[in-house]
């Protein structure tokens, strides 16, 4: 019964959270004109998570959400510190950081190269239990190189919290697994796809062709030039 409510809850906060991307129109859906992302995939949708900075008020309901969904998903208790990657991971962990109580570092994605030359920024205790924090995730790779950076110093990371994950593309949760942590997100592109078809946020030709992406995104990026 309680895995039951768990997943309720997990549906109502990302029902919301792809509202909230919609309305500030941090998502776009360009089928005709795919974007190619830095993975290297086609695709015909695209998140922002960047400009929800701008959104005062929808932002502090990110938060809140965010929130919400780590404390019914991981013992906060034990985690020590909040991380931000570099760049955007930084004020969703500065903004989560102020939520949860607790302290925050961010992470480079590589070494400085003057002064200390450091990775890590912040008071980085060794053996503490470090939550990485990013805006979103498509394959997964830039999260393990920050993940890979965080355990060097000596730090521990289990998990990852990401406000967006594309979840299409084949690679990302195995590469995760495989890394030893935990990918926890709000939404993903089959809640936008949903909230989109409730309202009139996009035409119906659109939505047609973004449902055909996700049922084989693989197949789709590789007829519109991705890999």
């Amino acid at each position: 019964m309680r895995d039951e409510t768990k997943t309720s809850e997990k549906k109502i906060i990302a029902g919301q959270t792809a509202k909230i991307l919609l309305d500030i129109k941090a998502v776009n859906f360009r089928p005709q004109e795919p974007y190619i992302l830095t993975s290297g995939w086609a695709s015909p949708v695209y998140i922002d998570c960047r400009w929800v900075i701008s959104f005062l008020q929808e932002r502090r309901e990110i938060i809140k959400l965010s929130a919400q969904l780590l404390q019914s998903s991981i013992n906060m208790g034990q985690v020590d510190m909040l991380a931000g990657g570099e760049t955007a991971g930084i004020p969703y962990s500065s903004w989560l950081s102020e939520e949860l109580s607790k302290p925050m570092l961010y992470v480079r994605k590589k070494p400085k190269g003057f002064g200390r030359n450091s990775q890590i920024e912040g008071n980085a205790k060794e053996n503490s239990e470090v939550l990485l924090v990013e805006d979103l995730a498509t394959d997964g790779g830039s999260k393990i190189m920050f993940v890979d950076a965080l355990r060097n110093s000596g730090l521990v990371v289990n998990d990852i919290f990401v406000v967006f994950f594309y979840d299409a593309f084949p690679g990302a949760q195995e590469s995760m697994a495989k890394a030893g942590v935990n990918l926890h997100f709000l939404a993903n592109w089959w809640d936008v796809l949903d909230q989109a078809e409730k309202g009139s946020y996009f035409s119906d030709s659109d939505l047609v062709s973004v449902r055909e992406f996700l049922k084989d995104p693989t197949e789709w990026s590789k007829e519109n030039g991705g890999k």
